[in-house]
């Protein structure tokens, strides 16, 4: 049977989708300080660690820096937690799992969240801890490397140790950032996943969308790569197709040495997640206008070389239908393939322009007319499948409609054992080109967000997405919480448990403070 048949049987067949979580079978597990945002939802054992991103600095206590974190021994069965309402519990760490313990916080040493240029300068104080992966090395003791969510990026690793009764320290004379010198730096170090073979990946998340705008002198986020410049020093503007790909730290316990893989694609990368035929990887893409990717290697526990794909999908409801009870059909498109070491070749060639290079209405990069050249099979290469890979992937018929993936993540030893066969996604905030009343997708708002379900066959592919968690009663006049407190807020990290229960950690301005959620599948009817 064909792939394209065996769509038209599930969408046929499927005619009840698995009904959205609300209040009722939602469960509030912790809220952050003011302004605060959730990251890095990273359980090792019966620890659950999490970050406190950009909170209100003016609250006047210890949580007014950033911080890394960890609930020890954490009581899943606890009781749900009330909403914070109290002046003093909105500038705090509250949770029904434990006591948060703050393990580091933004500066500390003058180490952690500091971005250096090559020269040594530094150049900014990170109060944007992102992704957390703890790498062990001996029982309870390892590695915890943390995602800096900045222009240019960084990433922290701390040694870390836990005493019987779970009380965690840190070695601070082993505390390092991560050099990122060897491939010129990182752009918005964002979410990420512990690899099947226990290496951090990490996402840059590009938010450049026009790379024929990068050396534009004109256009409005030209300062952000002027940072970059004064990064690298010496005169050099950064090529833009060096950033936007997933980085993996190899030999993470001793030189913790960047790769970035641009067989992955390059794009607003959210999150990479491996399947457990250590194989395929789903890719999601964050911002605006975006598109769901796949990626296959061609060797296991090997990410240099492989096959990149891009979702086409299919509405399974009418214009304007409600986002939270919608699914999509998934077909994949091929849209190349290549290695790390092919597409680096192609990078080079775009290096050593500047500002000084642009040229009013002209771009000095990949044009329109050859992501057309691509699409219609003219193209000498794969470049612009690699180094435009949103822009290749809409132009091979792939869907570019997505708003806010944030995201995607699988319990792995659970999906390989098909315990779990589920993945996860987050979409923060639906709206824009999903509710704009063209395209493949045309659902109504729902400006809370939805994270939708996608079950994994035997090959750990997926054919379908169907809501499962979704917000409600959006109201833009509630000031502080313009989503309701009992409705999920602009999901954004996923964390899959072994027994199928997902941890959903809001990003959102609707919430006065930001909630750790649970949700369990087998509560839904």
């Amino acid at each position: 049977m064909s792939q394209k048949k065996s769509l038209a049987a599930i969408l046929l067949s499927t005619t009840v989708l698995a009904v959205p979580a609300h209040a009722e079978s939602m469960k509030r597990l912790a809220t952050v300080p003011l302004d605060a945002e959730v990251t890095g939802l990273f359980e090792v054992g019966s620890d659950l660690f999490f970050n406190i991103q950009h909170p209100n600095k003016e609250i006047g206590n210890e949580f007014a820096k950033a911080a890394v974190g960890v609930i020890a021994n954490a009581d899943w069965d606890a009781a749900a937690m009330e909403p914070t309402t109290e002046d003093a519990d909105k500038k705090v760490v509250r949770s029904s799992l434990g006591d948060y313990q703050v393990l580091l916080q933004e500066g500390d040493e003058g180490i952690v969240g500091v971005i250096k240029s090559l020269a040594g300068e530094d150049l900014l104080v990170s109060n944007d801890p992102d992704f957390n992966a703890y790498v062990p090395t001996a029982d309870n003791e390892g590695y915890l490397f943390t995602n800096w969510e900045n222009r240019p990026g960084g990433m922290s690793r701390a040694k870390i140790m836990r005493a019987e009764d779970g009380t965690w320290s840190v070695d601070k004379s082993d505390l390092i950032m991560v050099d990122f010198s060897a491939v010129d730096g990182t752009w918005v170090n964002c979410f990420g996943t512990l690899s099947p073979w226990g290496t951090p990946l990490t996402s840059e998340e590009l938010y450049f969308d026009d790379t024929v705008d990068w050396n534009n002198p004109e256009y409005k986020y030209i300062e952000d790569n002027q940072v970059l410049a004064n990064y690298l020093g010496e005169g050099k503007y950064p090529n833009p197709y060096d950033y936007g790909y997933i980085v993996e730290i190899t030999d993470p316990a001793g030189a913790a040495t960047p790769v970035k893989h641009m067989a992955l694609g390059r794009f607003s990368h959210e999150n990479a997640v491996v399947m457990p035929d250590n194989k395929t990887v789903y890719l999601s893409d964050d911002g605006s206008s975006v598109v769901f990717f796949k990626f296959v290697a061609d060797a296991e526990n090997d990410l240099s070389a492989g096959t990149l794909y891009a979702a086409k999908v299919t509405q399974q409801a009418g214009a304007q239908a409600d986002a939270a009870t919608t699914g999509f059909g998934i077909e994949w498109i091929e849209l190349g393939h290549a290695s790390n070491d092919e597409i680096a070749a192609w990078v080079a060639e775009y290096d050593g322009i500047g500002l000084d290079d642009h040229v009013p209405g002209e771009t000095n990069y990949i044009t329109d007319e050859e992501v057309a050249a691509f699409a219609a099979g003219e193209a000498a290469d794969a470049r612009v499948a690699f180094l435009e890979s949103r822009r290749a992937a809409v132009a091979l018929g792939a869907t570019g409609e997505f708003n806010k993936m944030e995201g995607v993540n699988i319990n792995y030893d659970a999906a390989k054992d098909g315990s779990v066969p589920y993945m996860y996604m987050a979409m923060s905030d639906v709206s824009k080109a999903m509710s704009d009343g063209e395209g493949a997708i045309d659902v109504a708002e729902n400006i809370c967000g939805v994270v939708y379900e996608m079950e994994l066959d035997a090959n750990y592919d997926v054919s379908m997405m169907v809501p499962v968690v979704a917000g409600y009663g959006y109201d833009k006049d509630a000031e502080a919480n313009a989503c309701p407190m009992d409705s999920v807020a602009n999901p954004d990290n996923i964390l899959v448990r072994a027994n199928g229960q997902v941890v959903i950690g809001e990003d959102s301005g609707n919430h006065e403070n930001n909630v750790i959620w649970l949700w369990n599948r087998d509560s839904q009817s």
